[in-house]
């Protein structure tokens, strides 16, 4: 019998980064030029094989960029287990409000267990000319990523390889909250990615 989860993850990053483009890419492998602005929020679905036993149906929540950590986006945040924090690597300003929304993030959502939500960061548009960024690895230690990927919606770039780090991440919290004497806990076996895949999610590095 399949072991079905559905894990809300919330798409945010300041206005015109990607965060529909990805979304499109990811769930239905599309790419236009000519997205509209998202206005509050807009919902997509992606659903996975994880394994032989297990779906994970992911709600993927695309959160607007004009909301600027505002009040609304606490009502957004509300029972998400993870969060993909884009910018664009062609405008410095998107990364600078990196922390912004990282700090929104966790001051809004916790788990169960009052750790913050996995976050794994984008670093979109590579296909693009970019300003060049900080040590990225540490930058993402220091400020509580669970990694980075640079993506590019267009070229289909580390877009499914940052979901599934983030996915795995969610998977190894839930069985940490599961009760320990739980006689129907089921102890997901997660993906096993290859090295290169795994280069830049920090935490699945280490396992």
């Amino acid at each position: 019998m399949q072991q079905e989860h559905l894990f809300k993850v919330l798409v945010i990053g300041d206005l015109g980064v990607g965060k529909t483009s990805i979304i499109k890419r990811y769930v239905h492998q599309i790419f236009s030029q000519h997205y509209r602005a998202t206005i509050g929020v807009d919902f997509a679905l992606k659903v996975l094989q994880w394994d032989n036993e297990t779906v994970i149906r992911l709600q993927l929540w695309d959160i607007a960029g004009q909301e600027r950590y505002g009040n609304m986006t606490r009502v957004y945040y509300r029972e998400a287990l993870g969060a993909l924090v884009v910018f664009d690597v062609t405008r410095a300003s998107t990364f600078d409000a990196v922390l912004k929304w990282k700090d929104d993030l966790d001051t809004k959502v916790t788990l169960t267990h009052g750790r913050p939500v996995p976050a794994v960061l984008l670093a979109n548009k590579s296909d693009q000319v970019f300003t060049p960024l900080p040590k990225m690895d540490a930058f993402c230690r220091d400020n509580g990523f669970v990694g980075w990927f640079p993506t590019s919606a267009k070229e289909n770039t580390n877009i499914e390889v940052a979901a599934r780090c983030l996915v795995e991440n969610i998977l190894t919290n839930e069985e940490t909250a599961a009760p320990k004497d739980d006689p129907d806990l089921l102890i997901l076996p997660g993906h096993n990615n290859t090295t290169k895949e795994r280069a830049r999610c920090l935490s699945c590095a280490k396992t």
